[in-house]
Formats: structure tokens, C-alpha cells, sequence
């Protein structure tokens, strides 16, 4: 039965039509353009499909510029289609690209971050180039964070523990998360048997969302306020299980010399420019970058809205023996005030924002400070690609511009520009 008030042009409700995926959206969602009877190419979008494929797909929402639809058959395959390992691919909303091929998943989110670059950022392709995606060979049971959830429960019989089910607020009971890792999955085993046998004794007035973390020494915490460690490279971080910390432990070690290195400007790309010896990390949380590179430079500050990830950043610095970085609490669009004391041109600065990117005031205050080399790390290319707009006008030139798969079978990419 179609919704109502369905928008019945240019498709009727559950038409069927076969088309040819021409791209990728940013969304991981295939993308087709479908010739319509006067002519004018519409757009339809389509999951788990690849560029290339023809496919047959069944419309169910017809937008102002374009439809989605879901997927029938893939009538030709792309060879870089593979059998999705997880029994929930189809349904569960946590992966949208098991259906391809590891080197295919990275091809195409280069690809995304090159595009972004283009088409918001407003480079010419000619001028940059993003390097191949680096990431490891875990692209299942990497992950040490999942947080299922469950519904308020009114049966045992209908109660799902598990994940949002694809494009809607339902969930799909899963009972393990292949790309978890699997002492996570041994947890979520125990723990799924001890939700259900609670719900036979009493069930709950409310749905919740569950937590399950792997820290060093392969132990999993299931409390949000509970202390954990981590340890990237030799450092120690002790943060509280549900506060932020990148959960793919195989790929962020890469990730963090690659910045520490580029911030020494100890790359090709940064030869001619002059050594920094001090380094200021914005967005610092608990010191990831900070401690990790306060080794190689003379003085690091970091900044740091919270003042409670400044005190975990503080307790990681006694706790690792590091002695050279000064933390400063505040908001990042105002911490320039505070390092009148430093010099810019020996000074290398970190932006690792939230994924809304940079406030206009942050960067209108960097141009003014300006630091001699800068280096963006982003979980979002597409606002990275907006600020590096900005930024290149303000007058720095983007020299690197590196991709990390923190987030294999996923969407998701981390970027690294460094200008």
C-alpha cells in the first residue's frame, strides 16, 4: 500500500524500472539516471549497488529532483562485487558496502574525497591529487565500540537488540556485528541473554542504548562512566568508556604518525619549509595528537572546549611522563588570545574538528595568527572541503591530502589535509 500523500511523478508506488548505477553519492547510495518518457534524465537512487551495474529496482519515494528506490537484481554484476559476509547487510543500516571488494570500498572513497574537493571546495582536479587510502588488512573485527539498542519492549516474543534497520527508526535484532571485534562479540553474546532474561522478569517502560568497549588487554567495558585505557603507540590514554576515542585500534596508530610526520613536515610535499618547534593542537580532546607528538617539539599547547577532556588530557600527560604540553580550556575560536606569546612562523597547528567543521570565527582568527603549516584531520570531508576553500583564500595552498579507512564495510572516511 503506498504512504500517503505519495508523490506519484514520475513514478508510480512500487514501479519497477532497469537502469544502469552510474556513481556513488556520498551516502554510499548508488546513483542512476533514468530516461523518462519526455526525455529528461531523473535521477534514482538505489543501496548496495556498484558503478556499472545494470539493475533492476523497485521505486517507493519520489523526491522534487530525484526517487529512491530498492534493489530487485543486479542484472549485470560489476567484478567488484562480492557476497556480503553478514546475514544483516540487507537489512541492518550499520554498513552500506560489504557487497564490494576492500580495494573497490577504497578506490571509491578516494574518489569521494576528490570529489568534494571539486564540487564544494571549487579546486580545479588538475591542481591536487589525493593519495591512495591507507588502511590495514582488518576489515572485519576491527571495530572496539558498538552500541546497540532496543525498543521499548512490549513482548520477548517482537524485542529486537541490534541496530537501525536501513532508512528507517526500526531495529533489526542482530546477534553478532561481524566488523566488531571479537572479544566485543563474545560480550554482546552474554550480555543480549542477560537483557532477555531480565525482560521475563519485568520489562522496562523504555527502549536504551547499550555500550560495549574494548580497551587494552582485550577487556570490554559495558559502563558509559567506567575508566578505560587505550594505548595508541606506546601512549596511554585513560578516558571514561563513553566519552569520544576513535574505535578502530589497527589503523589509528597509522593515522597518528602520518599527522605527527606532517606536522615535522618530514614529507616530500612539505620540502622548503622551515622546522616548527612548537606545535598547538585545537579540538584536543584527550591529547591523542598533543602527547603523541610532544616528543618531537619544544613546547605543544592543546586546546579544548571541555573542561573535562582538559583534565583527562592533563591525567594522560603525568600519567605517560610528559612534560612539555599546557592544556588550555576554552572555545577553539578563541584560544589565539592566549598564544600571543608564540611565534607563528615556527608554530604548526592541528584543526581536528567535530563534523560540523571549522566556525567562521576560528578560521578569520587563524589568518590572523597564522601559523606556518597547518594540518586538517576530518571525519567529514565534505565541510573539510568547505573550510579548505576558505582556508586556500586566506592564503595557504594545500600541499597533502591523505584518506585513512578507519571504517571498513562503511561509508565513512577520515581525511588529512595539510597545508
Amino acid at each position: 500500500r503506498p504512504p500517503r500523500k505519495q508523490n506519484t511523478f514520475p513514478f508510480a508506488y512500487h514501479q519497477e524500472i532497469e537502469m544502469v548505477v552510474e556513481d556513488l553519492s556520498n551516502l554510499g547510495m548508488g546513483v542512476g539516471k533514468y530516461t523518462l518518457d519526455d526525455g529528461r534524465k531523473w535521477v534514482v537512487m538505489v543501496p548496495s549497488v556498484l558503478p556499472g551495474e545494470t539493475i533492476r529496482c523497485r521505486i517507493f519515494k519520489n523526491y522534487d529532483s530525484y526517487s529512491d528506490a530498492d534493489l530487485i537484481e543486479v542484472v549485470t554484476p560489476s567484478p567488484d562485487r562480492v557476497t556480503p559476509p553478514c546475514p544483516h547487510y540487507s537489512l541492518c543500516g550499520g554498513c552500506q558496502y560489504q557487497h564490494m571488494t576492500i580495494e573497490a570500498q577504497r578506490t571509491w572513497k578516494r574518489h569521494h574525497v576528490a570529489t568534494v574537493l571539486t564540487k564544494i571546495g571549487q579546486f580545479d582536479p588538475a591542481t591536487f591529487e589525493v593519495e591512495p587510502v591507507v588502511g590495514s588488512e582488518h576489515v572485519y573485527g576491527y571495530r572496539s565500540k558498538i552500541t546497540p539498542h532496543y525498543d521499548k519492549p512490549f513482548n520477548l516474543d517482537t524485542t529486537s537488540i541490534g541496530f537501525l534497520r536501513r532508512g528507517t527508526r526500526s531495529i533489526v535484532d542482530i546477534d553478532k556485528c561481524i566488523i566488531a571485534s571479537p572479544a566485543i562479540n563474545e560480550r554482546f553474546t552474554t550480555m543480549r541473554k542477560e537483557i532477555m532474561d531480565s525482560f521475563r522478569v519485568r520489562l522496562p517502560k523504555k527502549g536504551a542504548s547499550l555500550l560495549l568497549r574494548e580497551g587494552d588487554n582485550g577487556k570490554v567495558v559495558t559502563d558509559h562512566r567506567q575508566l578505560m585505557t587505550q594505548t595508541v603507540n606506546n601512549i596511554t590514554f585513560e578516558f571514561k568508556a563513553g566519552e569520544f576515542f576513535q574505535n578502530n585500534p589497527h589503523v589509528l596508530p597509522l593515522m597518528v604518525d602520518y599527522v605527527i610526520g606532517e606536522a615535522l613536515a618530514t614529507s616530500p610535499a612539505n620540502a622548503g619549509s622551515s622546522s616548527c618547534d612548537t606545535l598547538v593542537d585545537t579540538y584536543c580532546g584527550s591529547g591523542m595528537f598533543s602527547l603523541s607528538a610532544a616528543h618531537a617539539f619544544r613546547k605543544v599547547y592543546g586546546v579544548e572546549v571541555s573542561s573535562l577532556a582538559v583534565e583527562a588530557a592533563e591525567a594522560n600527560a603525568k600519567r605517560n611522563g610528559i612534560h612539555n604540553v599546557e592544556y588550555l580550556c576554552g572555545q577553539s575560536e578563541q584560544i589565539f588570545a592566549t598564544l600571543s606569546h608564540v611565534d607563528p612562523e615556527r608554530t604548526v597547528m592541528i584543526i581536528d574538528p567535530p563534523r560540523k567543521g571549522c566556525d567562521e570565527s576560528f578560521l578569520q582568527q587563524l589568518f590572523a595568527f597564522r601559523p606556518k603549516r597547518l594540518v586538517y584531520i576530518s571525519c567529514e570531508p565534505s565541510t573539510q572541503a568547505r573550510d579548505a576553500k576558505v582556508i586556500v583564500a586566506g592564503g595557504y595552498k594545500m600541499k597533502r591530502i591523505t584518506p585513512f579507512d578507519l571504517f571498513p564495510q562503511t561509508r565513512h572516511i577520515e581525511n588529512v589535509i595539510t597545508f
